[in-house]
């Protein structure tokens, strides 16, 4: 059997282990794949492991032995799904190991634009203090959350995370599902439709995934709708947001802060129109990746692979 990884350094920078996934068969382990060298280093394998590394019809065409393509992550737009279920090639993928990381790091976010924190030490260490008239002082407005209405667009596991912390936080939440759960409602969470959420919102946050209908949802037209200073947050994916939209919005002053730990294409381009906004913080797509996340990634991946190898896979998403 043979297993090959494409694009194996971002999960596995050097600080987990291969070796469970060595006993499962004959691993050839690539740190990143340029798109050329696809088909030359899958041409033979049985199973394929990928990240970010796209896998096209194109390149299944040549690959005869492939049977089972294991993503790395959630998300699985970078295989053609369709080809693949016509080939009777299993694709499979990880849904829940970074609820709890993407959770905490949508609130880290949110603290940020709240307190500065990262920009008051640098201002300290610059001597600020020490110069400074008075015992105290602040560079930015500070935010205190309790008693804030939070709109959660996307209201599963994920989702459901970040509102239980911002629960404890004293704040309210209005959620947007396709599919509610009324067990989750409570005196401070509640199901709205998407114009109440984003009427009613002090903070946005996106948690749903790119779909035809939440493609751009955070437009001109959505924007407009919502509260002068609002807050917005998106850790899901880049093309959610129209990025023209946002900037002219920060820039006015509409939308207070934005923090984008995604954008529209990845790694960030020079002319990305998030590049010149004000009050906007972006992270390179990092809310996934500590490393207690993707050792649970690692984890489910070897199962997923022992899973198929058995004749019973799971987390299928070509059916």
């Amino acid at each position: 059997m043979k297993i090959v990884i494409l694009d194996g350094y971002t999960l596995n920078p050097g600080d987990l282990s291969w070796d469970k996934l060595k006993n499962l068969g004959d691993v050839e382990i690539y740190d990143r794949t340029p798109a050329e060298l696809t088909v030359e280093r899958i041409k033979d394998a049985d199973i394929v492991l990928t990240n970010k590394s796209p896998i096209s019809k194109k390149d299944m065409e040549q690959c005869k032995n492939l049977k089972f393509i294991s993503v790395l992550a959630t998300g699985y737009n970078i295989v053609d799904t369709a080809y693949a279920k016509e080939r009777n090639i299993v694709v499979s993928n990880i849904p829940t190991y970074g609820t709890a990381s993407v959770g905490q790091f949508t609130i880290a976010l949110l603290l940020e634009i709240c307190h500065h924190i990262g920009e008051h030490s640098r201002s300290v260490k610059n001597g600020d203090w020490e110069e400074c008239k008075d015992w105290t002082y602040w560079n930015y407005p500070l935010i205190e959350l309790e008693g804030k209405t939070m709109g959660i667009i996307g209201y599963g596991k994920i989702g459901q995370k970040t509102g239980q912390i911002a629960q404890a936080m004293g704040m309210k939440i209005l959620a947007n599902a396709n599919h509610p759960n009324p067990a989750l409602e409570s005196d401070t969470c509640r199901y709205v439709d998407i114009d109440e959420l984003m009427e009613n919102s002090d903070i946005i946050v996106l948690h749903c995934p790119l779909t035809p209908s939440t493609n751009g949802i955070i437009n001109k037209k959505n924007i407009a709708k919502m509260k002068d200073g609002v807050i917005i947050i998106n850790d899901s994916r880049g093309p959610l947001i129209v990025e023209e939209d946002l900037r002219d919005a920060l820039n006015s002053g509409k939308v207070a802060y934005a923090a984008c730990d995604v954008v529209s294409t990845e790694p960030i381009r020079t002319d990305n129109p998030l590049l010149s906004a004000k009050n906007i913080i972006i992270t390179p797509h990092i809310a996934w990746a500590p490393i207690e996340a993707r050792k649970r990634l690692m984890d489910y991946t070897i199962e997923n692979i022992q899973r198929f190898i058995e004749g019973n896979p799971v987390n299928i998403v070509n059916k």
